[in-house]
């Protein structure tokens, strides 16, 4: 048994299991889920198996990626909405873990490179004690901060688990809630049927009254007398005649104003014309904007709504097209056809993982992540490994697409490989850290750890009472806060796994950049400030 446990995939997955089934366990509701292989793996570290650190690091790659991929589309709304909120708390959590740090070092007359290496140890950020390690010239802070770690990576998780149950959130019902605030913001599509009675619109055409422009509805079909026609530009209106809009209730309010009565109902479809939903899978059309396509010029066919992530839009000509946008679109058989074509609707490529953008983009993550950024009175700063990656992820998934290069993933693909790449890392994460774990208790006694569990609860403490008395943010968005302020990818994976909801994982990727520029640049401040 103890060859097996030497060979590092048979005990990688033993832990992995373990973890499953320890996670499993409920406990007054409350379970570990995956966050219970890391408590695992700190036992089997206890007693001398190790995963390489080489494992470990692929799996964080592949979570972060994998993260920062889905993240990127919602990235740029929630920095342009929750933006200042969101960075006045991280930077609260960097302040008050630096302010405890300094308060108990003269508290218990601690030297500053423990101090330092605590700190960076306490929110588990490498770059931290690189930065603590250059600035202090002391091996005193790689001790500290292997002292803070265990409990920085335990605390958070636990912290994060431990919460909502404090706080009485469901949850599912709080991600549902947030989620009818963001199709709330979006005007929900109806359709409706008008008899033209403005004698201002008789005889002319719709490209004349230029219906789009004026009021937001889009035309779907005309009805003049018993024949039913698809609208195009040249289509004119005559008095009695019947019009199908589709548009917001307000845009449709206008429409009445400007063509007439409205009704309720819909105009039957001739045995010719037929309305169908397209996905657009075709990478030369994504980016395009809808009103390049001249659809109805074209194809004499319209486009009544396009439904993105499960939300419906209006169809404006300045719309950009995004992958697998799916089109309603109305028209005669041979120009859907057409349309069809034009967009690709091939449901399968929906599903297709493309393992090229996956590498060229963990690729061009690292390199990003090790370059040295120098700014003006000598600081310095590197994106590291984890925040090379995420920033790389973040702004190609906003692009979207460079050339033929797609820069996305489906669903499961995206799911599939931040389980596995999270596996992979809190396996190696908690064998590491359980390797000295108890060693280093007994040579430092308590007092280091006690001191880094306080800066690690702390700041956590200060951004749950601040986030929600004073700005009211969603525990959701906390949750993904509280863990990028505090650099915690396992806190990430513990809140991730709670709720079915990329709301935790876009607030993580908003504040995580700044959190590891404001701590780094704590860190140098503290130890020139008090060395």
């Amino acid at each position: 048994m103890k060859d097996l446990l030497k060979s590092s995939y048979f005990s990688l997955f033993l832990i992995v299991a373990l973890g499953f089934m320890l996670g499993r366990i409920k406990i007054k509701g409350l379970s570990l889920d995956v966050s219970a292989v890391i408590f695992i793996a700190l036992l089997f570290g206890h007693f001398g198996v190790i995963i390489p650190k080489e494992l470990g690091n692929f799996g964080l790659v592949l979570f972060i990626f994998t993260i920062g991929i889905q993240a990127g589309p919602g990235f740029f709304d929630s920095f342009r909405s929750k933006g200042k909120t969101l960075i006045i708390l991280t930077v609260l959590i960097i302040l008050s873990a630096g302010l405890t740090a300094v308060g108990l070092k003269y508290a218990f007359d601690i030297d500053t490179p423990s101090v330092v290496g605590l700190i960076a140890g306490a929110l588990t950020s490498t770059p931290g004690l690189a930065v603590a390690i250059d600035s202090t010239n002391s091996p005193l802070a790689s001790i500290a901060y292997g002292i803070a770690y265990p409990f920085g990576v335990i605390g958070v998780i636990l912290f994060v688990k431990l919460l909502p149950k404090i706080m009485h959130v469901d949850l599912d019902k709080e991600a549902r809630r947030l989620e009818a605030e963001r199709r709330g913001s979006f005007p929900e599509l109806g359709t409706c049927i008008f008899r033209v009675t403005n004698r201002a619109v008789f005889g002319r055409t719709l490209a004349q009254i230029n219906a789009r422009a004026m009021t937001g509805a889009v035309v779907s079909r005309v009805k003049h007398e018993e024949k039913i026609l698809m609208p195009t530009a040249g289509t004119l209106l005559q008095e009695g005649d019947y019009v199908q809009a589709v548009g917001s209730e307000e845009s449709l309010q206008q429409f009445a104003v400007l063509v007439g009565e409205r009704r309720e109902g819909e105009l039957p479809l001739d045995h010719t014309q037929e309305i169908e939903s397209l996905l657009l899978t075709k990478k030369d059309m994504i980016n395009k904007q809808l009103g390049d396509l001249n659809l109805q010029r074209n194809f004499s066919c319209t486009v009544t709504r396009i439904r993105r992530s499960g939300i419906d839009l209006s169809p404006s000509p300045e719309l950009e097209l995004k992958f697998g946008d799916k089109l309603m679109v109305v028209g005669e058989k041979e120009g859907l056809r057409g349309v069809a074509r034009l967009l690709g609707n091939n449901a399968k490529q929906l599903s297709d993982t493309d393992f090229f953008p996956i590498a060229m983009g963990i690729v061009l993550g690292v390199l990003f992540g090790k370059l040295n950024l120098s700014f003006p009175g000598g600081l310095s700063f590197s994106p590291g490994l984890t925040g090379g990656v995420l920033m790389v992820a973040l702004v190609l998934s906003a692009v979207g697409k460079t050339g033929p290069v797609l820069w996305s993933m489906s669903g499961p693909a995206n799911q599939l490989l931040r389980q596995l790449g999270l596996l992979l890392f809190l396996a190696e994460v908690g064998t590491s850290a359980g390797k000295n774990l108890v060693a280093t208790f007994e040579e430092s006694g308590m007092l280091l750890f006690g001191v880094g569990a306080a800066i690690t609860l702390v700041p956590m403490l200060v951004a749950v009472l601040v986030g929600r008395l004073v700005f009211n943010i969603s525990l959701l968005d906390l949750l993904g806060t509280i863990t990028g302020g505090m650099t915690s990818t396992p806190g990430l994976a513990a809140a991730d796994s709670m709720v079915d909801s990329n709301i935790p994982s876009v607030a993580y990727a908003t504040v995580y950049p700044i959190a590891m520029v404001v701590l780094i640049l704590f860190i140098q401040i503290i130890a020139s400030a008090v060395y």
